[in-house]
Formats: C-alpha cells, structure tokens, sequence
C-alpha cells in the first residue's frame, strides 16, 4: 500500500515567510537590498588596488596621464559580483589635483574587473 502524497503548496507559505524575514532583517540592519554599503577602510589595500585598476583603465580608455592621489570616500554593492564606488582625488599632468568618482565591477572567483564609469566630480 502507497503512502498518500503531501501536497507542495505547503511548502509556499514557509518560503513566504523566509523572504519576508530576509527582507525585513535586511531593513532593521539598515542595509537596503542591492544597496551601496561605505567602505570603512578606504586604505585597504584591495580598496587601493581598484582605485589604481580604475585610473589605470580610465588612463588607456581616455588616453590621458592621470596619477592617484588617494581614496577620498568608497561603498561597495553586492550584485553579481561586487561594485566599487569610488571617489578619488588624482591629478594630471600639471599636478593639480582633482576628484573623481570611478565605478568597478569586480568578480574576483573569475579575475573579472571591469571599469563601469569614471567621472570629474567638479565637470559633471
């Protein structure tokens, strides 16, 4: 004799309520989902290493000399993979320094990095 089935559709509301308790442990930490989270430690070195990728790719992309000064202010965003907001202080040729924001999104597990934008604040 074959035990009856149980249906599925019991399992939706324990699925419910686990994305609801996500969501709202998500909102009481403050942190929105997909939202841009600041880097408390602009000096880290893997902080300094995306904002050298990004001067380095803005500098082949814009065929210009820009040199880092350093990190001013950064947050990061979980997509697929992290995204890197940046802003830098760098200056050209003259030496007069300048800010920037720069975007990098990053995959480490692939060695992906990828330069997404890379603005003068005072320009825009």
């Amino acid at each position: 004799m074959r035990s009856p089935r149980r249906p599925c559709f019991l399992a939706l509301p324990v699925l419910l309520l686990g994305a609801v308790l996500s969501a709202s442990a998500a909102a009481s930490s403050g942190k929105a989902l997909g939202g841009w989270t600041p880097i408390k430690d602009v000096s880290d070195p893997h902080v300094q290493e995306i904002a050298q990728f990004a001067v380095s790719e803005h500098n082949k992309q814009a065929n210009s000399a820009l040199a880092l000064g350093k990190v001013v202010k950064g947050e990061t965003q979980v997509v697929s993979g992290t995204n890197y907001r940046l802003v830098l202080s760098a200056s050209d040729g003259s030496g007069a320094p300048a800010k920037y924001e720069a975007v990098v999104w990053e995959k480490p597990w692939e060695k992906f990095r990828q330069l997404t934008s890379f603005k003068n604040l005072v320009n825009s």
